[in-house]
C-alpha cells in the first residue's frame, strides 16, 4: 500500500507541474472527443484550462472554464480525506460513501451539463 500511495503522489505532482507550466488554452493538449463528435460541451469540458487557472490562483478564470470543477473541488477534497483517514474518521467516511452524496454529485454534474449547453454558461 505505501508503494501505491507513493506512485499516486508522484503522478499527482507531475500532473500539477505539467498543468502549472503549460497552458492548455495555448498548448496542444488532448481535446474532448464528445465535443468533437457532438458539438456539445460535456461536464468535463474546460477542466484542463480550469486546473491551469486554479494552479495560478485565478479563481474567476477557472469558474469561466469549468464552474462545476471549481465548485466540486471541496467535495473531492472531502472524499480524498475520507479515504486517507479511513477508519480513523468513521463519520467522515460514512458521509463520503453515502448514496445521498453520490446522487447529489450526479445531479449537480447533470444540471451543469444541461445549463452549459442550453444557456451557454
Amino acid at each position: 500500500m505505501p508503494g501505491k500511495a507513493a506512485a499516486i503522489a508522484v503522478i499527482a505532482v507531475l500532473g500539477i507541474i505539467v498543468y502549472f507550466c503549460l497552458d492548455p488554452a495555448r498548448t496542444p493538449f488532448p481535446r474532448c472527443p464528445f465535443k468533437m463528435l457532438t458539438g456539445l460541451s460535456c461536464p468535463g469540458c474546460g477542466t484542463q484550462r480550469a486546473i491551469h487557472q486554479l494552479l495560478h490562483l485565478n479563481f474567476a478564470e477557472a469558474l469561466k472554464y469549468n464552474a462545476s470543477l471549481a465548485l466540486l473541488l471541496p467535495v473531492l477534497a472531502l472524499l480524498g480525506l475520507a479515504e486517507l483517514l479511513g477508519d480513523k474518521a468513521p463519520g467522515l467516511r460514512r458521509i463520503a460513501h453515502s448514496p445521498a452524496l453520490s446522487w447529489s454529485i450526479l445531479a449537480l454534474i447533470s444540471a451543469w451539463f444541461v445549463l452549459r449547453n442550453v444557456f451557454g454558461i
